[in-house]
């Protein structure tokens, strides 16, 4: 635990200190879109095992590769003989460098919500993935509105 406590900020209003939030929520779309380039381009072609090339393709396709620049796609790209490494010969020194990289482009939920970063989740208000009989709660808001006009 190398920042302060694992918990997420308290909602504003339950805040002791009053202080506005340095900065407002960035909300991320969750729409599996490959972004960036690819790891060969940025390592000049340099080979990466399959592993590797997997790892490096969730973060092009993650919700926090919408809000990437260069220099957050070249630190995946430095980062990657060490994943590569920690593949072949697992340590605890490679796995927290992999860790404390990771951890700075938000790839926990934890880290995400120090950030101020929510992922929109499209899918939620989508009732075709709901189970059969199981009416959205979108569907369901809608319908009591009717009723009580």
């Amino acid at each position: 635990m190398s920042r302060g406590t694992m918990h997420a900020p308290k909602p504003d209003g339950e805040r002791r200190r009053r202080n506005a939030p340095a900065h407002g929520e960035t909300v991320l779309p969750r729409d599996g879109e490959l972004r960036g380039p690819e790891l060969g381009e940025l390592t000049g072609g340099r080979a990466f095992s399959d592993g590797v090339l997997a790892w490096y393709d969730v973060w092009r396709r993650s919700p926090q590769a919408a809000v990437f620049e260069l220099t957050d796609w070249l630190r995946l790209a430095l980062l990657a003989p060490i994943v590569e490494g920690y593949l072949k010969r697992p340590s605890a020194a490679a796995l927290s460098e992999i860790r404390m990289n990771e951890e700075r482009l938000s790839a926990t939920v934890v880290d995400r919500m120090r950030a101020r970063m929510r992922v929109e989740d499209e899918a939620a208000d989508d009732a075709e993935g709901l189970p059969a009989g199981v009416t959205s709660l979108t569907e369901r808001r809608d319908d009591l509105r009717r009723r009580l006009a």
